[in-house]
Parts: structure tokens; C-alpha cells; sequence
């Protein structure tokens, strides 16, 4: 039996490693660009550890240690080591319970979830992806685009951009809810349009790096978030910084002794971001000079917002699928915006795909 994931995050990798593991499936995994990881991006730039996107994953979760365990990485784990987040007002940093944090950011957690903290791996987010995609070297097909999808009887034809295709008896489409609905529409499926209606909000990170004498103000915690609605009339002009994380802080590793590294959240902005979010934190955090070196990264469309009866529409559109060949959609567009909860939804795909696949042999 074959099956072709298409897509690359962590919900297509986990897939991809599930089937592998339990099934002894023959896999291919198709992504479109040119790294695997989706949004999951680490970088080290000198002595530095950047995030591009998510810096970690709640401490309550099982799933990323337990796959870490597997790897043979679970010493890798480094937990959250400053705690406390403060909200700015527009003229001062004022103390705000963490849960509240959260849902400014938009993160779909509980408070005590939150309140449980995070942690992350010594060097960054990207080292369960390397992880995975190491064992899933000879499978990973990247800069392979899927153009179209198309039934043929009891299997699937996966078109890929450039002309050369797969054929499969099951497929996991681990893609954002938009591009997955158009594969979906094109096959028959009803509801498949509505799917591609999950908005991504687009975002913007910048890490800036400082020498620790530049930074005028303490920063105390993991950082600060800021509520518009909150700002004073001073702020006539837009304030384009949403949060800030005081990365070298929040966990170890991530910036050279003598040295801080801060991550700025960042609404859609006309012009260069990084002296933007720089203008706006050198006020906020007094710092003094430019930043040592700052890295910038765009998201068109990052974190999906659910409608409302999000669940109860991908539900049905998951009850449409059983009636065709074996097909899975997995990721954060479905069933979680979290590193944890796209690791489960790409295991719950693959699972699905196994018990299909087995009752037709």
C-alpha cells in the first residue's frame, strides 16, 4: 500500500513517521517548499537561537517530549525559565495574569494550561523536525508543489506542479485549511470551499540582538503583549508592535552571555519592519543604539481564527471523506493551532489512513 502526505510540517511529518512506524506503509511526502518544518522555522545566527515562528509548546503536553524520547533527544528539552508577562498600557509595563496574555496573542490554551509554562528544545523549535525529517530522508520529496488531485477508482492521482505525478491508495493532505480546500472542492467534496474560508491572520516576527548594556529598562518575565484597546490618545499614530518576548530570557541558550535577544510581534506594516519594531521597543524598553543584527519574518497568513462551529464543519467534511478512497486532512487549520495539536491531529490522520487501508486488504 502507498500513501503521499502532502505537506511537510509537523502534522504531515508526524503522519508521515506514523505510518512508517505501525504500518510499514510505502510513504511519499510532498512539499512545496524548499524545507521542511511549515511554520516551525529555527535559525542560528552566531551564538544566537531565532524563532521564526513558534518558540515552544505548553509544558502540559505529553506529545513532543514523548516523540523527543523516541528520537533519542529527550535530554534536549529545556523548560521556560522566566515567568510573568506585562501588558503596556502606552505609558507603562504594567503586570497581567498570563491566561489573559495569551488570549490577546491568540492562543488557544486554557489558563492553567498557560500558567503551567512552556518549554522548547536546547537548540530551538526546529530539532524535532530535523528529527523526523532525518528518518523520513529517503521518503521527503521537497519543492514538489501538488497542482491537483483526482480520483481513479479504488486510489488517488496526485498531480505535481512540473508535470510528473503519484499514484496512491490513500493521501493525508497536512496543508493550511486553504489550500486543502481547493484539492478538496476539485474531487466533489461539499463543504470544501468553506474550508478554505478559515482566515489566517498574516504576522510579522522580527529577532533583534543587543548588547545587555543597551537596554535601558529591566526586562523582568518573557515579555509583554499589547492591547490597542489599552493605548492612550498619545498613540495617534499606529502602534504596529503587537508583543514581545524577551527571548534570552524566556529560555536559556538562546543569546550569548552579555548579550539580549527580543522577538517583536508585528501587525502587517508598510516600510522595514525591523527598524519599526526597533523604534517602537528602543521606547518602550529605553534602548539606546541600534541593534546589533535583526532577522525578519513574513507570514502572510500564520495562525488560522476558527469560525464559529469550527469543529462541527471539519467534522462533516471529515464524514464526506469516508465515502472516497482513503483521504486524511491534518494541521492547524482543522484542529489546533499548537505544535502539540498538530502533532495529534497528524497522528490521529495517520491512524485513520492505517484502518482504512487495512479493511481493504
Amino acid at each position: 500500500m502507498r500513501v503521499v502526505v502532502v505537506g511537510a510540517g509537523i502534522a504531515g511529518l508526524t503522519a508521515a513517521w506514523e505510518l512508517l512506524r505501525n504500518g510499514g506503509v510505502d510513504v511519499t511526502v510532498l512539499e512545496a517548499e524548499r524545507r521542511p518544518g511549515g511554520v516551525i522555522v529555527t535559525e542560528q545566527v552566531g551564538e544566537f537561537i531565532v524563532e521564526g515562528g513558534p518558540d515552544g509548546f505548553l509544558a502540559g503536553e505529553p506529545e513532543l517530549p514523548a516523540l523527543a524520547d523516541e528520537f533519542g533527544i529527550g535530554d534536549h528539552i529545556v523548560s521556560q525559565q522566566a515567568r510573568g508577562t506585562a501588558l503596556w498600557t502606552g505609558t507603562a509595563l504594567e503586570p497581567i495574569e498570563e491566561g489573559r496574555a495569551a488570549a490577546l496573542l491568540g492562543i488557544d490554551a486554557s489558563s492553567a494550561a498557560v500558567k503551567a509554562g512552556f518549554r522548547s528544545f536546547t537548540h530551538g523549535m526546529g530539532e524535532p523536525v530535523a528529527a523526523l525529517a532525518q528518518r523520513l530522508a529517503g521518503t521527503l520529496r521537497v519543492a514538489q508543489g501538488v497542482a491537483g488531485l483526482v480520483r481513479k477508482g479504488p486510489r488517488w492521482h496526485v498531480a505535481i506542479t512540473g508535470g510528473s505525478a503519484h499514484d496512491a491508495d490513500g493521501v493525508v493532505l497536512a496543508l493550511p485549511a486553504y489550500s486543502a480546500g481547493r484539492l478538496l472542492e476539485a474531487v466533489g467534496v461539499a463543504g470544501g470551499r468553506a474550508l478554505g474560508e478559515v482566515v489566517y491572520a498574516p504576522s510579522i516576527t522580527v529577532s533583534l540582538a543587543y548588547r545587555a548594556e543597551q537596554i535601558g529598562n529591566r526586562v523582568d518575565g518573557a515579555g509583554f503583549v499589547v492591547d490597542p484597546n489599552r493605548l492612550g490618545a498619545q498613540h495617534a499614530a499606529p502602534l504596529h508592535l503587537r508583543a514581545c518576548t524577551y527571548a534570552s530570557s524566556k529560555f536559556p541558550g538562546r543569546a550569548p552571555d552579555g548579550h539580549v535577544l527580543l522577538r517583536a510581534y508585528l501587525a502587517p506594516v508598510d516600510g522595514d519592519p525591523a527598524q519599526a519594531a526597533h523604534v517602537e521597543l528602543a521606547r518602550i524598553l529605553g534602548i539606546r543604539g541600534e541593534p546589533l543584527w535583526s532577522r525578519v519574518f513574513y507570514w502572510n497568513r500564520g495562525l488560522p481564527r476558527y469560525r464559529a462551529r469550527h469543529a462541527e464543519h471539519v467534522a462533516a467534511v471529515r464524514h464526506r471523506l469516508s465515502r472516497l478512497p482513503p483521504l486524511a486532512i491534518a494541521g492547524a487549520g482543522y484542529d489546533g493551532a499548537g505544535v502539540s495539536a498538530c502533532l495529534r491531529s497528524g497522528r490521529e490522520a495517520a491512524g485513520l489512513m492505517l484502518r482504512r487501508l487495512s479493511a481493504q486488504r
